[in-house]
C-alpha cells in the first residue's frame, strides 16, 4: 500500500497532521493511514485506545468535519486509517485554508483562495455582480451588435436577435443576475469602459531588442474584450510584426511571420483564460522571439503536456468563455492548442513552447527569419542587405530589394514613419513621435536613416518647411 496523492503515511499522531486532513477536505478527499512508514508497513503505535479518541474530537472542534476514524491491523499490528471525504464548503484550520495539490499540501491566499471559494460555491469570478453598474451607462450596444453579428457567421446565435433589447441579449446570455445586477463578465465583454472596474483589463505590447531594457516601442490596448483581438491583430500588424515577401512570377505574396488563425487563437486564449483579478495580458517581442503571457496558474490537475493532448475543455471564467464560444473564438472541447500546433505545421515553423510562469501562463515563439530584417541593436538593416525572396519555381534565392521600399521596411518604425509623412508633408518629428509612441531621438535616426537611403529630403526652412517625398 504505497502512499499517492490521496494517500499518506504517516509512523506517529502529530497535530500538524490536521492540515493534510484539512487539504484532502477541500481538495478530492483522502486518507491518512497512523502507524504505518512510507512504505505502507506498520511500525506500530501506543496508546491507540486514547489516540482513537483523540484524533476524532480534535478533527471536529478544529475542521468542524467528521471524517471515518478505524482501527485496523496488518500482521497483528494495529494502525489508524483517516478517511476523507472532500466538503462542499471550504475547509479552515485556524484561519487557514489548505488544499491538496499533487502530492503536497498548498495553503491558499489572494487570487487562489477567492477562486477556491467562488468555486466551491458553483460560481466563477465573472458571474460575481458589479453593484454601481448599469445597461444605461456601461454596456456598449455596438460590441452588443458587433458579438451577434460573430455569432450568425459562426453559426451558434442561441436564440438571440439583433432587434432585441440589450437587456433581453444579456439576460439570454446569463450577464445579468436573478435581482437585475450585471456581472462581471457583461462589463469585461461588452462595457464602454471596464477600466472603469477592472483596472487589470488591458493588453500591453512591447517591442525589445534582447531584454526588458532594451524597450523601443510599447502600446497598450484597452477597452471591451469581444473587439480586442481584433485591435491587438491590427496593431501587431501594422507596427510589430513583419510580412515576409515572395514572388510567384511577377505576384507579390505578403506572408505574416506568425499564421494569423494561430495568433488569434492565441490571443483568445489569453483573454478567455485570464485571471482578471491579476495583471493584464503582455506581449514581449523581441529581435528572436514573441512571449504572450496571461495571468493565472493551470486548472487543477492540469499540466502543460497535458494540454498538448486530447483533453476536456475546463473555463476559468465559464461566461465569458461561452460567449466566445457563441462568437466563434474559441471550441468547447479543448482543441485550441492543437489547432495552433495545426497552423504552425502547415506553415512549416517550429512549434510554439508553453510554460507555467510568475503564477500564470506563457507561450513562446521563435521568430522566423528576423535577423533577416533586424540587427543586433534591433533596428533595422541597411536596405543594401538582403532578404529572402522565393521565386516562382520554388526555389530559394537572394536578391537585393533596394527599389521596394515595402520590402524592406514592413512592420518596422521607419515605415510608419515614412507613410506618415506621405500622408501628412507638414508633420513634425514631435507629432510623429506622440502618433507612433516612440522617442523624439527614435524617429530622428528613422528620417535620417530615410533621407540617407533618398527617400525623404526637407525643404531649407526647417522651422516652417515641408517634407519631400523623393520615392
Amino acid at each position: 500500500m504505497e502512499e499517492t496523492n490521496i494517500i499518506e503515511h504517516k509512523s506517529q499522531w502529530r497535530d500538524e497532521w490536521l492540515q493534510w486532513i484539512c487539504g484532502f477536505a477541500n481538495n478530492q478527499g483522502g486518507v491518512i493511514n497512523i502507524g504505518l512508514n512510507d512504505k505502507g508497513q506498520p511500525v506500530g503505535l501506543q496508546k491507540v485506545k486514547k489516540l482513537m479518541e483523540d484524533i476524532p474530537s480534535k478533527i471536529i472542534n478544529k475542521l468542524g468535519i467528521v471524517p471515518d476514524v478505524d482501527q485496523l491491523q496488518i500482521d497483528g499490528i494495529d494502525y489508524i486509517k483517516i478517511t476523507v471525504l472532500p466538503s462542499n464548503v471550504p475547509i479552515l484550520l485556524d484561519g487557514v485554508c489548505y488544499y491538496r495539490s499533487g502530492a503536497t499540501n498548498q495553503i491558499l491566499r489572494g487570487d487562489s483562495l477567492h477562486t477556491f471559494v467562488l468555486k466551491k460555491m458553483g460560481l466563477s469570478w465573472d458571474d460575481i455582480p458589479v453593484n454601481d453598474a448599469t445597461i444605461e451607462n456601461d454596456i456598449d450596444r455596438n460590441a452588443i451588435e458587433f458579438f451577434i453579428n460573430k455569432a450568425k457567421k459562426s453559426g451558434r446565435v442561441p436564440g438571440i436577435s439583433i432587434d432585441d433589447s440589450t437587456e433581453t441579449i444579456l439576460e439570454n446570455l446569463n450577464l445579468i443576475t436573478r435581482d437585475g445586477k450585471l456581472k462581471n463578465a457583461a462589463i469585461l465583454l461588452f462595457g464602454k469602459e471596464p477600466e472603469k472596474f477592472f483596472v487589470a483589463n488591458g493588453f500591453k505590447i512591447g517591442r525589445f531588442v534582447s531584454d526588458e531594457s532594451d524597450l523601443i516601442i510599447q502600446d497598450e490596448i484597452k477597452g471591451n474584450i469581444i473587439q480586442m483581438t481584433d485591435k491587438v491583430i491590427e496593431t501587431l500588424m501594422s507596427k510589430y510584426l513583419v510580412f515576409h515577401i515572395s514572388y510567384e512570377g511577377l505576384q507579390r505574396i505578403e506572408t505574416l511571420e506568425i499564421p494569423e488563425q494561430a495568433l488569434r487563437e492565441l490571443i483568445y486564449n489569453a483573454i478567455c483564460h485570464k485571471s482578471y483579478p491579476g495583471e493584464q495580458i503582455q506581449m514581449k517581442i523581441y529581435n528572436d522571439r514573441i512571449s504572450l503571457y496571461n495571468y493565472g496558474s493551470l486548472p487543477d490537475g492540469f499540466t502543460v503536456e497535458k494540454l498538448l493532448q486530447e483533453h476536456s475543455s475546463r473555463q476559468r471564467n465559464q461566461n465569458i468563455a461561452r460567449v466566445f464560444y457563441l462568437a466563434g473564438f474559441i471550441e468547447a472541447w479543448g482543441r485550441g492548442f492543437r489547432k495552433i500546433h495545426n497552423e504552425f505545421e502547415k506553415a512549416g515553423l517550429e512549434q510554439p513552447t508553453y510554460d507555467e510562469h510568475c503564477g500564470g501562463f506563457r507561450v513562446t515563439i521563435k521568430r522566423p527569419k528576423s535577423d533577416a530584417l533586424f540587427g543586433r541593436n534591433g533596428t533595422l538593416k541597411d536596405s543594401h542587405d538582403v532578404l529572402e525572396v522565393t521565386d516562382n519555381k520554388g526555389d530559394n534565392t537572394l536578391e537585393p530589394q533596394n527599389d521596394v521600399l515595402n520590402d524592406v521596411l514592413e512592420g518596422a518604425i521607419e515605415h510608419q514613419t515614412y507613410h506618415l509623412i506621405k500622408k501628412d508633408r507638414k508633420i513634425t518629428i514631435v507629432e510623429i513621435s506622440k502618433e507612433l509612441r516612440v522617442g523624439k531621438a527614435t524617429i530622428e535616426r528613422c528620417i535620417k536613416t530615410l533621407k540617407d537611403k533618398g527617400f525623404l529630403d526637407r525643404t531649407k526652412n526647417n522651422r516652417y518647411g515641408e517634407w519631400i517625398i523623393k520615392k
